[in-house]
């Protein structure tokens, strides 16, 4: 869903592949390379650095998500949604199919 926002609304939302050679956290807002593996970042308009649910919350606003956006912030579901999205980050690595490349708490930086 979100890849369809950003090939639909490029002026949205910008991924940024933070495995690639070229990857320097210095350049982007400060989030390095081990920070971003760990969990999801976004950088809002104004620069701030969101992370974990909060990030999917500004990335699902900017997207046309509003609803989506409140709900995961929404009292009664955040915790639910932190603790889910901690198992997730733990295991996303082995559930997308990178497992053989992230053997410890971190994955291996692409060299080309």
């Amino acid at each position: 869903l979100l890849q369809f926002y950003q090939r639909n609304k490029p002026e949205k939302v910008t991924f940024v592949d933070v495995s690639l050679p070229g990857y320097e956290g210095a350049e982007v807002a400060g989030v390095s390379y081990d920070a971003a593996m760990r969990e999801m970042h976004v950088i809002d308009e104004r620069d701030k650095v969101h992370r974990g649910v909060p990030a999917f919350s500004v990335l699902y606003r900017a997207v046309g998500l509003g609803r989506l956006g409140r709900l995961v912030m929404w009292g009664p579901v955040r915790p639910l949604m932190d603790r889910g999205y901690a198992v997730f980050a733990r295991n996303r690595p082995r559930w997308t199919g990178r497992g053989s490349e992230c053997r410890t708490d971190s994955c291996a930086k692409k060299t080309r």
